[in-house]
């Protein structure tokens, strides 16, 4: 029997819940529940809220537990963390002192994996580099499994994966900091404040980050960007081979920029890839994710595969997405820009003219003062929504280099009034981006929601 198997022989008749009735957890309740555990599934939400997740998690036979006291009466011998429900809650600790196992979607697929696992994180480039990976390796041939917290959960496949593919998993925060097993090849794009609204403290966050070199073994290897401090601080936790990549130093081995050209160094032996304007995705961020990506599969996928993706792939939905053109005006969704850095960094960093940007959200307790002056550098108009209005507006006035209205900033309430404004300021040449510099949280349920919401409202005026 093999190890896939045996671990869903011993869950058999075992009582599994599942903490979150969302999209991800779904196939996974559907699953354990044909394996033969006894299943719940519990969540914050009402029935009349969860809809038709509620109705598919009763079909597939959990018992659900809802509402605000929902992790209070667990009955459960294995409890399945989300990514969403902090690992350190006083709840999930008091469960654990009584013998119960907590534990996660990707911990048991690290667990159980057959095949090679590429795994991704950061802060910023996280989605974009882990599909370029799996871009890199599709063309070449390989098979390969995506998910993660790119959204698709991988364990309900794990039984269709085959020693020879490759897994190419990105990974949030929240499901590293419980991980005790990293990846073979572990990727950190750069690490800036982020999700501080649920971590304790910026240590916390970067801890759980490390977890995906700490747990490698000799035979494995760390991609690090050398240009971000804190990422290439982990350089002396490595285990492995160490690779790094760069856009402004050259490197004895990983892959740099040397004026135009991209260029891999494998301990001396040099190798010209191409010219990073030939990328067909645009901004120097994404130049960085390709970097990056050809780190993490230099040896596996060879150059002319490398170049011929880098022509033809056109990006990932929610990034920098063009959407229409409406009276010369060109519009644009990057709602995947849920923290300042990937604002300045993303959109901002893409265009030499001065444009139109829609930003604001939810709070995660992040710094907006570097983003103010990048604004008041490459935007025209700014126009705010939700609970970082103010702070944003803030960083930009007390910036040195603002002045009145440079940009104009403009306060709304919503979507619709966002692009109804922005419209009104725009002329023929200008460009309109949705980069809103915070999470979706309280106005809608995640960038996905978010970025469909602004296309809906733009592919709509007339």
């Amino acid at each position: 029997m093999n190890k896939v198997d045996s671990f869903f022989e011993s869950i058999k008749g075992k009582k599994v819940c599942f903490v979150g009735i969302g999209t991800s957890n779904l196939p996974l309740i559907e699953m354990f529940s044909e394996k033969g555990a006894v299943v719940s599934a519990c969540d914050r939400q009402s029935y009349e809220a969860l809809g038709d997740n509620a109705v598919r998690a009763e079909k597939a036979g959990a018992k659900l537990i809802l509402g605000d006291d929902y992790l209070d009466n667990i009955d459960t011998e294995i409890l399945f963390r989300s990514p969403g429900t902090p690992f350190y809650r006083p709840e999930l600790e008091a469960l654990k002192k009584k013998g119960v196992v907590v534990t996660s979607e990707m911990e048991v697929f690290f667990d159980l994996c057959p095949c090679k696992i590429i795994a991704v994180t950061g802060s910023d480039g996280k989605t974009t580099t882990t599909t370029i990976i799996s871009e890199l390796l599709k063309a070449a041939g390989k098979t390969v499994h995506l998910g993660g917290n790119i959204g698709t959960p991988l364990l309900p496949r794990i039984e269709e994966i085959k020693p020879d593919d490759y897994a190419v998993v990105e990974l949030s925060s929240f499901q590293l900091i419980s991980m005790r097993k990293s990846p073979d090849i572990a990727v950190v794009t750069n690490l800036a404040p982020n999700h501080l609204d649920i971590h304790k403290d910026m240590q916390e966050y970067v801890d759980s980050k490390k977890n995906i070199i700490l747990h490698q073994n000799a035979f494995s290897k760390a991609v690090l960007n050398l240009d971000n401090d804190i990422s290439d601080s982990f350089s002396g936790d490595v285990r492995g081979k160490l690779v790094k990549f760069s856009r402004r130093q050259t490197l004895e081995n990983g892959a740099y920029l040397d004026g135009d050209m991209i260029v891999y160094n494998d301990y001396g032996v040099k190798t010209t890839v191409m010219n990073y304007k030939d990328i067909k995705i645009a901004g120097m961020h994404n130049v960085e994710n390709y970097l990056a990506a050809i780190s993490a599969v230099w040896g596996i996928v060879d150059v002319d595969t490398i170049v011929n993706v880098a022509k033809t792939f056109g990006g990932v939905e929610h990034r920098a997405e063009f959407v229409r053109e409406l009276d010369g005006v060109e519009y644009y969704n990057d709602s995947i820009a849920s923290s300042p850095t990937r604002t300045a960094m993303g959109t901002l960093s893409l265009y030499d003219e001065k444009i139109i940007i829609i930003a604001g959200g939810y709070d995660k307790h992040i710094p907006y003062e570097p983003l103010g002056p990048v604004i008041c550098d490459k935007v025209k108009v700014l126009v705010l929504l939700g609970d970082t209005a103010t702070l944003i507006e803030k960083a930009v006035k007390e910036s040195d280099n603002y002045s009145e209205n440079n940009p104009v900033i403009v306060n709304v309430s919503n979507m619709e009034e966002a692009v109804n404004a922005a419209r009104s300021y725009a002329v023929a040449g200008d460009k309109i981006s949705l980069s809103p510099a915070s999470a979706s949280f309280g106005l809608y349920k995640n960038f996905v929601e978010r970025g469909n919401h602004f296309k809906e409202i733009v592919n709509n005026l007339e």
